[in-house]
């Protein structure tokens, strides 16, 4: 039986890491080696990567946090789930969906993002 929770908030907790060492070794607790990301914005592959992803995410919303929306749905070593950026006034101006699929160590080996909501370009 897989832990699609526990694959989920280590996926959580590497998107709200800062800082090069704790992000480093979040997305190391969630990803394989050579897991993989991609949405809209981005295709990446590996934890170099995938941690500058999401190092960029944090430079473009300084003091937001991601947060899971609902509960996460999976059969087969795939999940999926909601999520919202939320910033330190509580809005929550972008908004998205997420299919993971699993290693067998319960680690992320894909990411599948889709973009729900998103801030309007000045």
């Amino acid at each position: 039986m897989t832990d699609y929770d526990t694959a989920v908030a280590r996926y959580f907790e590497a998107w709200n890491a800062t800082g090069p060492e704790a992000l480093a070794k979040a997305v190391a607790a969630a990803w394989t080696e050579d897991g993989g990301y991609t949405d809209p914005l981005a295709d990446v592959r590996g934890h170099a990567q995938l941690a500058a992803v999401i190092a960029g995410a944090h430079e473009q919303f300084p003091g937001f946090t991601f947060r899971q929306l609902g509960t996460a749905d999976g059969h087969h070593g795939i999940a999926r789930f909601g999520w919202e950026l939320v910033a330190p006034d509580g809005s929550a101006p972008v908004a998205g969906f997420d299919v993971i699929t699993l290693a067998e160590d319960g680690r992320i080996r894909s990411v599948l993002g889709f973009l729900d909501r998103v801030p309007m370009a000045a």
